[in-house]
């Protein structure tokens, strides 16, 4: 086993002392959880983000996609809120990713790697710190999902040229999982300069391109379209944008049989002549059972949506709600445990890893699903189409999901991965070799978006898919000829210098 280079050798050496300016949103614009949801007047429903206009760009596109869910609505009754979100984000004429996607300050929200290069500079080092320590494979493939305007694989391409002669013989390929034609076009002319062409001979690739490196960059629709091999994949802001199912517990009113024989024999009720109505009155709410949250059309204004309660149980309530959950409401993702599923299969079978970055919670949280436009929260109902839906990730559901395929870490908060990736060091170089005032301010305002617990610092999670083997330690007792212990995995322990 190569021993893994010492941090601050392969950062200097990936990185250099250049840094190129990008000014970020102001401090509050990134896409961050809010401290707390707008209550709705119904009982029934969850939280719908915070009210917020429609946009100058946004009330026709918002109109035909809401004529479009009304007729569909009258025509089916009402839909769960993952098909909500899919019609809303991926509607083909009209959904949010497939025309608009407004990643950057001109847009809805701004990610870790629009505010700072040294963002995607770090997971690039992460990627390749990960191989070393894998006995540097011949080959490995990066694969990104959902990769925004291509922004972390462009900071992350610089780092592999940087590091040409460590990556020599190593056959590098890049991968992107991308349904929006027009993210796609963009990420095209970022990576590639615009040279990127369409593929039609590929059934599985619809778009192939070299980057301005000499790199190849194939485009894909679907995770199980990208070729097997060993493969870094990476998911930064990508599995919150997946279709949730809410479920919350209906209570009702009944009669509590203990409740109703001490009404109706105490003393008091015998001495009055206590009615058996008023008895029933006195009863306790009990637990009538799991309800599927649905999206309608609000009677009371017929051109506005509402959430409601199924009736009875769907068959989503049957098959996601497990039997020792405790919270009164629970959103869970379907679509991110397949995903899971396949990562964890594949790395299982081809090796490699994975990294998620998003925002998200350990299985402790409730009703976080919300919306934003121009950096501002958006009430989830209003102008579909024309707002990013997002929910927290509950890693304690992709944890469970990887079926122990793989082992998992974390999740860890963003401020501690950057530590302990190198980013104090990076940021240090960046303002020594900043030649102006403008330039020093912009890195230190970077800084803070990104580390500062009250931003982005404890928002975000890091969380790993990684081989068993990856993490076992050697039996040095049984085994005195066993090999050294694995170097620790970067982001999620501190690494020390030899």
């Amino acid at each position: 086993m190569v021993p893994l280079p010492a941090r601050r050798a392969l950062v200097a050496a990936a990185l250099g002392a250049a840094g190129r300016r990008r000014f970020p949103c102001h401090a509050g614009n990134g896409r961050l959880p809010p401290s707390a949801s707008l209550p709705l007047p119904a009982a029934a429903r969850p939280s719908s983000g915070a009210g917020g206009e429609a946009g100058a760009e946004g009330p026709d596109r918002g109109s035909a996609m809401l004529r479009h869910l009304l007729l569909k609505l009258r025509a089916t009754g009402p839909v769960t809120v993952a098909e909500y979100m899919r019609e809303a984000l991926t509607n083909p004429g009209q959904g949010y990713y497939t025309r608009r996607g407004g990643i950057g300050d001109s847009g809805d929200f701004v990610t870790s790697p629009e505010i700072s290069q040294a963002f995607g500079e770090l997971i690039g080092i992460w990627c390749v710190s990960e191989w070393i320590a894998a006995g540097k494979p011949k080959a490995f493939q990066l694969v990104e999902l959902g990769p925004g305007r291509g922004t972390l694989a462009d900071d992350m391409l610089r780092v592999f040229n940087q590091l040409a002669s460590l990556l020599s013989k190593c056959d590098v390929s890049i991968h992107l999982v991308e349904v929006s034609p027009k993210l796609s076009e963009i990420q095209a002319l970022m990576l590639t300069g615009g040279k990127a062409q369409s593929n039609p001979e590929d059934k599985s690739a619809y778009m192939k391109g070299v980057s301005k490196t000499g790199i190849p960059i194939f485009w894909y629709r679907d995770i199980q379209d990208v070729p097997s091999g060993y493969s870094f994949y990476l998911a930064h802001e990508f599995f919150d944008a997946l279709p949730i199912h809410k479920f919350q517990v209906q209570q009702e009113d009944c009669c509590n049989c203990d409740r109703l024989l001490q009404c109706l024999f105490s003393e008091e009720a015998q001495n009055q002549g206590a009615r058996l109505d008023t008895c029933i009155a006195l009863s306790l709410r009990t637990e009538k059972g799991w309800r599927e949250v649905l999206v309608d059309v609000d009677p009371e204004v017929p051109d506005q949506l509402r959430f409601v309660l199924s009736p009875s149980s769907t068959p989503a309530t049957e098959n996601f709600i497990q039997p020792e959950e405790t919270r009164d409401h629970v959103e869970v993702c379907p679509e991110a445990g397949v995903i899971i599923q396949r990562l964890a299969c594949r790395i299982e079978k081809d090796g490699g890893a994975a990294l998620i970055a998003d925002y998200g919670h350990d299985g402790t949280k409730t009703d976080t699903f919300r919306g934003f436009r121009n950096h501002k929260l958006h009430d989830v109902l209003k102008a579909p189409g024309t707002a990013d839906l997002t929910a927290d990730v509950d890693f304690s559901y992709l944890r469970k999901m990887t079926q122990g395929r793989t082992a998992t870490l974390g999740p860890i908060k963003q401020r501690e991965f950057l530590k302990n990736m190198g980013i104090d060091l990076r940021f240090q170089v960046l303002l020594q070799n900043s030649r102006d005032t403008a330039t020093h301010e912009q890195l230190l305002h970077s800084y803070d978006m990104l580390m500062n617990p009250k931003k982005m610092g404890d928002c975000f999670n890091f969380f790993a898919l990684l081989p068993h083997h990856r993490l076992a330690q050697p039996d040095m007792k049984n085994k005195p000829d066993s090999k050294s212990p694995l170097p620790p995995v970067a982001g999620f322990d501190e690494l020390l210098l030899k």
